[in-house]
C-alpha cells in the first residue's frame, strides 16, 4: 500500500485512513431516525462549505450526473456551453444527449473565458442558461465564475450552471455572496472523500425552472430531491457507507476552517508554480499550462520537456513511489498533472517535487 502523501492524482485524491475506517460501520435503515440525524449534520456543514443558506443536496452519483441534472432542470430553451477543456465539453454532450438546444463558446485549451467574451456571445444570440467549469481539471485553468455570473445576470433572465468539481473546498467560492445559481461538485477531489457522492446547491431561480421543466427526468429531478432534503433524506437509496465518511470528513473540514483550507491549497499551487520557474532556471523547457492569475489551486498541469512525454514522467515517478498522471485526452503526451488537493500539505508536496526534479534531470 502506498503511504499517505505519495498519491497526487487530480482526483480521486487521497483519503485519510480514519475517514476510510468510518465506512466499515454496519448498515442502517436509509429511512430511519439515525440516518436523518447524520444527514441533518451533513446538510448543515455542506452549507458552510458552499457558503450558502440555500439547501445543498447530496446525491449518490458521480458529479457528471448533477451536470446533466443541472442542464435538464435549468434550461428553458437554449444553453450556451463555455468550453475550454475536456470536462467543460461534458455539459455540451449532456445537453445534446438530452435533446436540449445548445451552442459552444469555445476557446483554446489553456485559456480562460473572459466576461467580455460572454457578454458578446449573449448579445449575439438568445440563451437562457450558461454552463461553465470553474476549475478545468484537464488544463489547470480557473475560470472567473464570479465575474461571468455577473455578466450573465446583467444580460437578463439568464442563469449559470457551474461545475466546481476540482475547486470546491480548494478555491474561494461564495455561492450566496456571488449570486451563483447552480453549483455542483463531487466527493473525490478537494473534499478528500472516496468517489461516489455528488453535491449541488440551487437557488430559487433554478428551482422555479425545475418545477416548470418537462425534461428534468427522474433520478436528478431537483424538485423531488428538494422534498426529500426537507426531511434530511434522499429520494433514492443512498450510499450509506459514504455518508458515514462524509459526515466525519465535514467535521474535519469545519475544524480546519474554509479560509485556512483555501489558503493551504493556494500555497501548494504557488509552490508548484515556483518549482516550475526553478526548473526553467535550470534550463529545462517546462511551463505551467494555465496563465498566471487563472490557475487552479487544486491541480497544476505542466508541459513535458522535449524528449520526455507525460506517460514517461508518470512511469518514472511511479518507480519512485509517487502517483501523478499524464495530460488528459489529446494532451496526454504533452503534459503531466499534479493534484495538490484534499488533505495534502506543502511539506508533502516538496517531497514529490524533489523526486520529480530527479526524473526530469535523468
Amino acid at each position: 500500500m502506498t503511504p499517505f502523501g505519495k498519491f497526487f492524482l487530480p482526483g480521486p485524491t487521497e483519503v485519510r485512513q480514519d475517514i476510510l475506517d468510518t465506512m466499515s460501520r454496519p448498515m442502517i435503515s436509509h429511512r430511519g431516525s439515525e440516518i436523518q440525524a447524520i444527514q441533518s449534520r451533513i446538510d448543515e456543514e455542506l452549507q458552510r462549505v458552499f457558503r450558502t443558506t440555500q439547501p445543498v443536496f447530496t446525491v449518490t452519483s458521480s458529479a457528471t450526473g448533477l451536470m446533466e441534472g443541472g442542464v435538464r432542470n435549468a434550461v428553458r430553451s437554449r444553453l450556451l456551453c463555455l468550453v475550454n477543456g475536456a470536462f467543460s465539453k461534458r455539459f455540451h454532450k449532456a445537453a445534446v444527449n438530452s435533446g436540449i438546444a445548445c451552442d459552444k463558446l469555445e476557446v483554446e485549451y489553456g485559456h480562460v473565458h473572459t466576461p467580455d467574451m460572454l457578454a458578446a456571445a449573449l448579445t449575439r444570440d438568445h440563451y437562457d442558461t450558461v454552463s461553465v467549469v470553474h476549475s478545468e481539471t484537464s488544463t489547470g485553468v480557473l475560470n472567473p465564475i464570479r465575474e461571468l455570473a455577473a455578466v450573465a445576470h446583467a444580460s437578463g433572465d439568464v442563469v449559470m450552471v457551474i461545475d466546481t468539481v476540482s475547486s470546491m473546498a480548494a478555491a474561494p467560492i461564495e455561492c450566496d455572496a456571488w449570486g451563483l445559481d447552480y453549483v455542483l461538485t463531487g466527493s473525490q477531489k478537494a473534499l478528500a472523500l472516496p468517489p461516489g457522492l455528488s453535491f449541488a446547491t440551487a437557488n430559487e431561480r433554478i428551482m422555479e425552472r425545475a418545477a416548470a421543466s418537462g425534461s428534468r427526468g427522474l433520478y436528478f429531478d431537483l424538485t423531488e430531491i428538494h422534498e426529500s432534503w426537507k426531511k434530511h433524506q434522499s429520494p433514492n437509496t443512498p450510499a450509506v457507507s459514504l455518508l458515514y465518511a462524509l459526515d466525519a470528513q465535514l467535521q474535519h473540514i469545519a475544524r480546519e476552517g474554509m479560509e485556512a483550507r483555501w489558503a493551504r491549497h493556494s500555497a501548494m499551487a504557488t509552490r508548484t508554480a515556483a518549482w516550475v520557474d526553478g526548473q526553467r532556471q535550470k534550463g529545462r523547457d517546462v511551463r505551467v499550462f494555465a496563465p498566471e492569475g487563472y490557475r487552479s489551486p487544486a491541480v497544476t498541469c505542466i508541459s513535458a520537456p522535449p524528449g520526455q512525454t507525460g506517460p514517461q514522467i508518470v512511469s518514472a515517478m511511479k518507480e519512485k513511489g509517487f502517483v501523478i498522471t499524464a495530460g488528459y485526452g489529446d494532451l496526454k503526451d504533452a503534459m503531466f498533472r499534479i493534484g495538490h488537493m484534499g488533505e495534502h500539505t506543502v511539506a508533502e508536496l516538496d517531497v514529490l517535487l524533489e523526486a520529480l526534479d530527479e526524473v526530469l534531470a535523468a
